[in-house]
């Protein structure tokens, strides 16, 4: 899945402590909610979304510690 502020693909990130995550653009956050639905992936939103220099607003999907990073990566780089 393509981020649509950037043209690159989403990645699905480790570095946190709390488990893996993605950051998506607010505008694509439906679109992304509804592959990771289909695809029965546990999730949650982060509440607030953050917008610098004016790029687009962009939020957190987490997931939990026990998720297979690379399982969800595959979701995403699944969809055209």
């Amino acid at each position: 899945m393509i981020d649509a502020s950037t043209n690159q693909p989403l990645s699905v990130s480790v570095d946190g402590e709390a488990g893996p995550y993605v950051m998506v653009p607010v505008q694509q956050l439906d679109e992304v909610q509804a592959v990771l639905d289909r695809a029965k992936v546990r999730y949650w939103v982060d509440e607030d979304a953050i917008s610098l220099d004016g790029e687009p607003a962009i939020t957190v999907v987490n997931f939990g510690r026990d998720t297979d990073a690379e399982s969800v990566q595959g979701i995403l780089d699944s969809v055209k």
